[in-house]
């Protein structure tokens, strides 16, 4: 009988370390915080180095819109991986990521990939960066509609996005609710 509870000491005992095993894996496979995942980014961009980069790529293949972003951005100063920044950065913004949509605009309007129609190409991700309370993209979205570059010049509209870009500026989310449909 006392080796009876002797082995089932030692199988609980080995469940519990084969669960903490497993719980280890899971966190360490698992995405981390946006938070977490900008500093590395921010960590790979000041002192480089391939284990932070694989560590993003792990996470934005995990699907972090987060990750891909930042990989994104970093890759953007890479000349022979600007195809794939731009890749990374449509990602994440059509996972609903501001900033994302945001640079990406900005890539876009600077004429990088190259592109004709660079501001009319960009129109559509500052205007999914501005809905998704994005300042900069709004002010830009008013600043397009007021010059008429990419288009039509509008002041009614430019007018509108001047005010939305300082409600959120301001911090106010009034100004986030309910203007969705523009």
């Amino acid at each position: 009988m006392e080796l009876f509870n002797k082995s089932g000491a030692l199988l609980a005992s080995v469940l519990v370390m084969v669960g903490a095993l497993i719980a280890c894996q899971a966190k360490e496979d698992s995405v981390p915080p946006a938070q977490v995942i900008e500093a590395a980014a921010q960590a790979l961009s000041v002192h480089g180095g391939a284990a932070a980069e694989r560590r993003l790529r792990e996470w934005a293949e995990q699907g972090s819109a987060v990750a891909r972003r930042e990989l994104g951005l970093f890759y953007q100063t890479k000349q022979a991986r600007r195809a794939e920044a731009v890749t990374l950065l449509e990602q994440a913004a059509l996972a609903g990521d501001s900033e994302a949509a945001f640079q990406l605009a900005e890539i876009y309007r600077a004429g990088q990939p190259f592109n004709a129609k660079a501001a009319e190409k960009a129109h559509p991700w500052y205007l999914q960066a501005a809905r998704h309370n994005h300042p900069k993209a709004a002010l830009t979205l008013a600043s397009l509609a007021s010059s008429g570059k990419g288009v039509a010049r509008d002041e009614e509209e430019a007018a509108k996005w001047a005010d939305i870009a300082a409600s959120l500026k301001a911090g106010s989310t009034s100004a986030a609710h309910g203007w969705s449909g523009y």
